[in-house]
């Protein structure tokens, strides 16, 4: 049976303005429990944000985390997938690419996130990939 994106995507993804402050990012990511979101103009997606991409981008560069906008930490070269493409599609992207979460655009517009972890749990959730992907934070 073909698997799709959208049978394990993370939909409705939280999304932030390119305008607001690493602060501000890092705060959602930890009352929402994240550890990506995606950064969106308006309706169009401009980029990915990881809480890596926060400390690496931003805060080790020595700038004012409340003044430092996401748009300098965001990866912007972004592979996206659609949510009706078969999940080895994404799963392929990711070795391709190196990446470990990509956006899921429907028509232009972000609608979600799949993950390495979902394609873990999805796929051998007996790996340990799929166990740490379903624990509960170490917080």
């Amino acid at each position: 049976m073909t698997q799709h994106v959208r049978d394990i995507m993370t939909a409705d993804p939280v999304t932030v303005e390119p305008q607001a402050s690493v602060t501000q990012v890092a705060r959602i990511m930890r009352d929402e429990d994240l550890g990506a979101v995606l950064v969106t103009d308006g309706d169009d997606l401009r980029g990915l944000v990881t809480d890596r991409d926060l400390v690496v981008r931003a805060l080790a560069e020595g700038g004012d985390p409340e003044q430092t906008t996401v748009a300098g930490a965001c990866s912007d070269d972004l592979v996206t997938v659609g949510p009706d493409d078969e999940l080895d599609v994404a799963i392929r992207l990711m070795r391709e690419h190196s990446v470990r979460r990509i956006p899921v655009v429907d028509h232009g517009h972000p609608v979600g996130i799949v993950s390495l972890g979902d394609a873990a749990m999805e796929r051998d959730p007996d790996s340990a990939l799929g166990d740490i992907s379903v624990a509960r934070p170490n917080t």
